[in-house]
C-alpha cells in the first residue's frame, strides 16, 4: 500500500455498476481496494482484474490497479471491514410494487460490518453510496451499533455519500463531479472522507445527512423534468413547423435565467404578467392543435397548491393580527398584477383577520394603468391596509410574513425573531 497519508484502505460491499466503478475509480487514485460480494463469480472477476460490469473504460483500468496491486475481492466481510478504514455500501435497492425501495440488503450488510467492527478498536467510517431515502442512514448506524456494541459517532460514524453516475460516461462523472457531497455530523468521519476524495478536483460539500440522502431524488426527478418539458415543447413545434431542436439550443444559450441557478430556490408562487400570461398561452397552443402537455398544465395547478400552503401555514399560526412584508409579485417592483399574495391576502381578509401591509415600492396614490385597474377590481379597498412605516406593521402583528423584502426590512425582521412569529414564503430570512 502507498504510504501517501491520504491514501486508505477500502472495502466496497456490492461489487455490481456502482460498486466496480468505485473499486477502479478509488484504486487509480492510490487507495488499496477490498471488494465484498455474496456472488463468487463476481469476487472471482475482480481477482482477476476483470470488471463485473459492462461500461467504457472500466476494463483497462481495472486490469491495470490489479496489476499494481491495489485491487481484490472477497466473499468473507468481516476480513474486508478488519482490513480497512472505510467501508462503502454499494448494493442495489430496488422498487417494490408500490414504488417504495427494499432496503434488506443494505440492512444485511450493515448487521455484517457491525459484527465484525466488534473485533475492531479503531475507528471506522461507513459510506452509504446507494441511493436511499432520507432516514436510511440513521437506521444503518442503529443496526451497527447494536451488532457491534459500539457507540456511533465515537466508534463509528455513518455518511451518506450518494453517487451521481451515468452508465456509458461513468469513469469521466465518478473523476469529473460537480461536488463530493458528505452528509455526516462528526467532523473526525469527514475528515476521513475528505482523504477518500482528495484527488478529485470538485467542491468538498460537507452537509446535514438527510440533505445528502435526498439529494439524489431530487436531482434525478429534475433530470426526468427536463426531458419532459423539452418533449413537450419538441411535440408542439412539431405541429407549427418549428424545429424543435433548434428551439431548444437557443433556448439553453441563455445561462442567465434558462440554464442557471435562477429560480431554483424554494420559496412562494410565481405571479406578474408574463409567467401566467405566457404559460396559458403555450398551453393553447398545445390543446389547438390536439396535443397533450402533462408538464405544462401540472405547473399551474402546482402554483396553486403553493398558495394553499401559504394561507394553511399563516391560520394555522393561530393568531388574528397578520402583517405582510411585500405585496408585489417580486421584490423591487410596484407590480401587482398576479401577485400571488393578494390572493392569500383576500381570502384571510374574507376570514375576519386583521391585515396590515408593508411594501415600500407600493404607494396607492401613484398607481396608475394595468396596476391600478388590478386594484380596483380585485381588491378595491386594499389601501386601507398599506403603510410607508415598517415599524408600525410590526408594532401592529402577531404574526409577521415575509413576502419580498429588501435590506432593511430583512434586518429588521430577523431583529423581531425573538419577539414575533415569523413565517418566511420569501427564502431569504
Amino acid at each position: 500500500m502507498n504510504n501517501n497519508s491520504n491514501h486508505l484502505r477500502i472495502s466496497i460491499f456490492g461489487l455490481g455498476y456502482v460498486g466496480c466503478v468505485g473499486i477502479g475509480c478509488l484504486a487509480s487514485q492510490g487507495h488499496t481496494m477490498i471488494g465484498v460480494d455474496r456472488q463468487q463469480s463476481k469476487v472471482d472477476f475482480i481477482n482477476s482484474g476483470k470488471a463485473t460490469i459492462i461500461e467504457k473504460d472500466i476494463d483497462g483500468l481495472m486490469e491495470q490497479q490489479y496489476q499494481a496491486g491495489r485491487v481484490s475481492a472477497s466473499t468473507d466481510s468481516k476480513k474486508a471491514v478488519l482490513e480497512s478504514e472505510v467501508s462503502f455500501i454499494c448494493v442495489g435497492t430496488p422498487s417494490t410494487s408500490q414504488g417504495h425501495l427494499n432496503l434488506n440488503a443494505i440492512y444485511k450488510v450493515a448487521e455484517e460490518i457491525g459484527a465484525a467492527l466488534k473485533e475492531k478498536n479503531a475507528q471506522h467510517v461507513v459510506a452509504v453510496r446507494s441511493t436511499v431515502l432520507p432516514g436510511t442512514c440513521e437506521k444503518v448506524a442503529a443496526i451497527i451499533a447494536e451488532h457491534s456494541g459500539k457507540a456511533e459517532g465515537i466508534d463509528f460514524a455513518v455518511v451518506s455519500n450518494p453517487e451521481f453516475l451515468r452508465e456509458g460516461s461513468a469513469i469521466k462523472d465518478y473523476r469529473n463531479p460537480p461536488f463530493t457531497l458528505i452528509g455526516c455530523q462528526h467532523d473526525w468521519a469527514v475528515e476521513t472522507m475528505r482523504k477518500v476524495y482528495a484527488e478529485l478536483d470538485a467542491p468538498f460539500l460537507p452537509v446535514a445527512v438527510p440533505l445528502a440522502e435526498m439529494m439524489k431524488y431530487v436531482c434525478n426527478s429534475f433530470h426526468a423534468l427536463k426531458i419532459t418539458f423539452a418533449n413537450e415543447v419538441g411535440n408542439i413545434c412539431d405541429t407549427l413547423g418549428i424545429d424543435g431542436r433548434q428551439l431548444m439550443e437557443i433556448f439553453c444559450k441563455d445561462t442567465k435565467l434558462n440554464i442557471s441557478p435562477a429560480y431554483l430556490k424554494p420559496g412562494f408562487a410565481y405571479g406578474g404578467s408574463c409567467l401566467p400570461k405566457d404559460l396559458k398561452a403555450l398551453r393553447t397552443i398545445a390543446h389547438d392543435n390536439y396535443l397533450k402537455s402533462p408538464v405544462l398544465h401540472a405547473i399551474e395547478s402546482s402554483n396553486e397548491y403553493q398558495k394553499d400552503l401559504a394561507l394553511n401555514k399563516i391560520m394555522e399560526a393561530g393568531k388574528r393580527k397578520l402583517g405582510f412584508i411585500g405585496l408585489a409579485f417580486k421584490a423591487g417592483t410596484d407590480d401587482l398584477r398576479e401577485s400571488p399574495i393578494v390572493e392569500v391576502i383576500e381570502k384571510l381578509l374574507g376570514k375576519g383577520y386583521e391585515i396590515s401591509i408593508y411594501d415600500p415600492h407600493v404607494h396607492i396614490s401613484q398607481l396608475t394603468g394595468a396596476n391600478k385597474e388590478y386594484i380596483q377590481s380585485k381588491i378595491p379597498y386594499i389601501s386601507r391596509f398599506i403603510t410607508n412605516d415598517l415599524d408600525e406593521v410590526i408594532n401592529a402583528s402577531e404574526v409577521l410574513v415575509s413576502v419580498n423584502v429588501d435590506a432593511t426590512s430583512r434586518e429588521k425582521l430577523k431583529a423581531q425573531g425573538n419577539t414575533t412569529q415569523l413565517i418566511d414564503l420569501s427564502g431569504s430570512l
